[in-house]
């Protein structure tokens, strides 16, 4: 199994999370990732326009009642990593066997 087959850029735990809360939520808006991950804006913001910039996220302004925000979503290749990811990740728990709770 190889654990390098993964894009850093993708890999990197920081926005694996993101990439995990954008998969559950489809669409999430900055200020929601901002709350739900903790992260300052300047940093929230430099991890998202990597994970853009690699093609993994995109991003849209949507109106909403006193103005507009950003939103990301997966794109096509971000959704297939992702999945792909997981399949790794359940191959990796099968291969090891059963996991105890300790």
């Amino acid at each position: 199994m190889l654990y390098t087959r993964f894009d850093p850029v993708f890999f990197e735990r920081t926005r694996l999370s993101l990439i995990t809360i954008i998969f559950r939520e489809e669409k999430v808006s900055f200020p929601a990732l901002k709350r739900i991950t903790g992260l300052s804006d300047g940093a929230l913001y430099s991890h998202l326009q990597k994970l853009v910039g690699a093609g993994f996220v995109s991003k849209e302004k949507v109106l909403i009642s006193d103005g507009a925000q950003t939103v990301y979503f997966l794109t096509e290749k971000g959704r297939k990593e992702f999945k792909e990811y997981l399949v790794f990740m359940e191959s990796v728990i099968k291969s090891h066997g059963e996991v105890k709770n300790e």
